[in-house]
């Protein structure tokens, strides 16, 4: 899925891990995905753990998106950091 994926291309995205039902990426924090206090700014780590659900939810290859998603920031990220994400589903539905 990284393939066709330009965004996740352009935020450097590496997948360590896939399988079905289960991801896990990683990225390293850039200057340009910084905010005003040279902080990442939150839409960043949010777009990692937001590929990182889709290319689980899409690994057996049907196609699937989230309905609600929420995230918690727990301590700043300066360029230079490498962020991880893992996940892995716990439901589908057919909806």
């Amino acid at each position: 899925m990284l393939g066709g994926d330009a965004f996740s291309q352009w935020l450097g995205i590496e997948v360590l891990e896939i399988s079905v039902g289960f991801c896990k990426l990683k990225m390293t924090v850039r200057d340009e995905m910084t905010n005003g206090f040279k902080i990442a700014h939150g839409g960043i780590a949010y777009s990692l753990a937001d590929s990182c659900l889709a290319f689980a939810a899409n690994s057996d290859g049907v196609q699937s998106v989230s309905v609600e998603t929420s995230i918690s920031h727990t301590k700043k990220v300066v360029s230079g950091d490498t962020l991880t994400a893992t996940t892995k589903e716990i439901r589908k539905s057919e909806k």
